[in-house]
């Protein structure tokens, strides 16, 4: 046998994802290469790792086990890596964060200084739903978890960051002849909505039902930047984190139309686990957060003081 560290890495995100165009995605390769790439590391087993049902790729038992020892592989040659670093007096190892979807507006300026300070450090950074990301960190398979709504059933220690603030936007396009009322603008108007278990989501539900808004149209998407082209099309309105509409409305792509009651403020805060034994690596970005997190907001975020 002769297969690769490159071939491992390969099967081993196809195995996780069940999917060669996923597996490709996240690896930031064509489709054709993990494929080829796939296929040369099973012409070295006699025995079939993957099979096809109804054009949907599985796993088999055998692939399942080569996937688990590739697993173990690729995690002692990470290891022997950040040994070497470590002898030569740098820190090293990996931290798993993972981010609400909206936060990826905020998390990279308070990561960008530490990976460059900390070249030995590998960042694998998880982008997806609150829900997603509160199961990610109750698995214990991530050092930390940004949020803007901490979880109730989970014991963890958290870092306030800086201010989630969320308005009601429209296309610029859309022109009113007279400030709209609240009953037009929730009764009238298409409203589009995030998708269930987004922090988004469930802080404009609470609004409406708190004001006891019947909302007449409702359009779901299932990404921040799906409701923020569908709104700027002129599909409908949504209440939207102020972070992630930046460039648009300075373009005057959007507008924020006033509704009181709003913006809905919350905090992005970093949060882990209270059992959670950080290594080297988590333990020397939360120092980084604590002492830096004032600079960072007042150097990229101080815009936000202007809405």
């Amino acid at each position: 046998m002769n297969y690769t560290l490159h071939q491992l890495q390969i099967f081993l995100k196809v195995s996780q994802n069940q999917s060669i165009t996923k597996a490709s995605e996240e690896l930031h390769l064509t489709q054709p290469a993990v494929s080829i790439q796939l296929r040369n590391f099973q012409d070295q087993f006699s025995i079939p790792l993957t099979e096809v049902v109804g054009r949907k790729l599985f796993i088999t038992d055998f692939g399942k086990e080569i996937a688990e020892a590739a697993e173990k592989i690729l995690n002692e040659v990470h290891a022997i890596n950040y040994k070497t670093l470590s002898y030569q007096g740098e820190l090293s190892g990996r931290l798993k964060i993972s981010v609400v979807s909206t936060g990826k507006y905020v998390m990279p300026y308070f990561l960008s200084d530490f990976m460059k300070l900390h070249k030995g450090v590998d960042l694998i950074m998880d982008v997806t739903n609150k829900t997603s990301v509160v199961e990610t960190l109750e698995r214990n398979e991530v050092d930390f978890a940004m949020v803007s709504v901490l979880p109730k059933k989970l014991k963890v220690n958290s870092v306030a960051l800086m201010a989630n603030k969320l308005y009601f936007v429209g296309s610029a396009e859309t022109k009113f002849e007279k400030v709209p009322s609240k009953k037009m603008l929730f009764e009238e108007l298409p409203l589009i909505y995030r998708e269930q278990g987004s922090a988004t989501r469930n802080a404009m539900e609470s609004f409406i039902s708190k004001n006891k808004f019947p909302v007449r149209k409702k359009i779901e998407l299932t990404s921040n930047e799906a409701v923020k082209q569908a709104v700027i099309s002129g599909l409908g309105y949504s209440i939207m984190p102020l972070i992630g509409i930046k460039n648009e409305l300075k373009n005057d792509d959007l507008q924020i139309i006033p509704v009181k009651g709003l913006p809905i403020s919350t905090r992005w805060n970093l949060i882990w686990l209270k059992s959670k034994k950080l290594s080297p690596a988590a333990s020397a970005y939360l120092e980084f957060v604590n002492s830096e997190k004032g600079s960072i907001i007042n150097k990229k975020f101080a815009w936000i003081d202007n809405f």
